[in-house]
């Protein structure tokens, strides 16, 4: 009869069940927005935004390895590419490639820590840049390439953070929600 004899530090358990639509929708909304975030103006003199949308798309496939499958970068680039000022199909092309790299590190290297998803996501950020560069239309010159160090190092540093936001949204996403059976 006492209501807290069937609670916990979480709250009761009882009728308590994953969301499916949030389970799923949680990953795909967050890529999304993160995209979207890249058309706000920042002025600067130099490519200083980081590719948001690949951040978090690199964040969610390094932390949870098996929740986008490898086709996701088609609809993901897809709609990176409606925001993100590259020829049409990059966004497509690099998420689909950065997917299938990872795929195939994972498979290479099935335990892994920190350090090697830093690496791993640090390498795919700056394949990323580079490809826009040279993919963008604009002639490639030297001062054009010292230009994105800074965008680079700013992307790299951002990985980390990226991967403790998804693993907020990762709990987030798993809450259990009361349920009417």
């Amino acid at each position: 009869m006492n209501p807290q004899s069937r609670s916990d530090a979480y709250g009761s358990r009882i009728n308590r069940s994953h969301s499916s639509l949030l389970a799923n929708a949680i990953p795909w909304i967050s890529i999304a927005l993160a995209s979207i975030l890249t058309v706000f103006p920042i002025a600067a003199a130099l490519p200083m935004v980081p590719p948001l949308g690949f951040l978090m798309l690199l964040g969610w496939r390094l932390v949870r390895p098996g929740l986008l499958p490898v086709w996701a970068g088609i609809p993901l680039g897809l709609f990176a590419d409606l925001f993100s000022g590259q020829p049409f199909g990059f966004g497509m092309m690099t998420w689909s490639l950065a997917l299938i790299g990872i795929e195939i590190v994972e498979t290479r290297f099935p335990w892994r820590g920190f350090w090697q998803d830093w690496f791993t996501g640090g390498i795919m950020t700056i394949a990323y840049i580079v490809a826009g560069w040279l993919l963008s239309g604009a002639p490639p010159t030297f001062p054009s390439l010292v230009a994105l160090g800074p965008q680079a190092v700013f992307s790299i540093l951002l990985i980390p953070l990226f991967a403790r936001l998804v693993a907020r949204l990762d709990r987030f996403r798993l809450t259990r929600w009361w349920t009417v059976a």
